[in-house]
């Protein structure tokens, strides 16, 4: 039995609960699960140690701090945009999640937050930043 260490090609489904139990996310929810290399970046040092030494078929619920999880909101990702911008069908108002260009061409979710006059406030954050939040893990292959 292949168990998680470092450089290992992870299969599994994950469900995001807020402090609350209300699910935030899940991949039960795509239909399909997610993969990843542990150590390529994409979960924080402290989540992947938290995975390291599981095998395939484990279950685990990690408890995660914001700064472990989604990060905290950054001042520099709330940008004020000219009303102008937003044009089309496309209703402004607060609240409402739009997809924007971002520099390298992928596109990045804002958060519409504020609206004033021509002024539009767009927050870039991650939606779970500055949560802590409840990750449960299956584990489903370790290659």
């Amino acid at each position: 039995m292949t168990t998680i260490a470092q450089d290992s090609a992870v299969t599994l489904h994950f469900t995001i609960k807020l402090k609350d139990g209300s699910v935030a996310d899940s991949t039960h929810n795509m239909g399909k699960p997610a993969k990843l290399v542990i150590g390529d970046g994409s979960l924080s040092e402290n989540f992947e140690q938290c995975l390291v030494g599981l095998s395939s078929g484990d279950n685990k619920a990690i408890e995660l701090k914001a700064e472990d999880a989604f990060g905290m909101p950054n001042p520099d990702n709330v940008h004020h945009m000219d009303r102008a911008k937003f044009v089309g069908d496309a209703e402004v108002e607060v609240g409402t999640i739009m997809a924007f260009s971002g520099r390298d061409g992928m596109e990045i979710p804002g958060i519409i937050t504020e609206i004033a006059g021509d002024s539009v406030t767009v927050d870039f954050n991650h939606p779970l930043a500055g949560q802590d939040v409840t990750f449960e893990v299956e584990i489903l292959s370790v290659e």
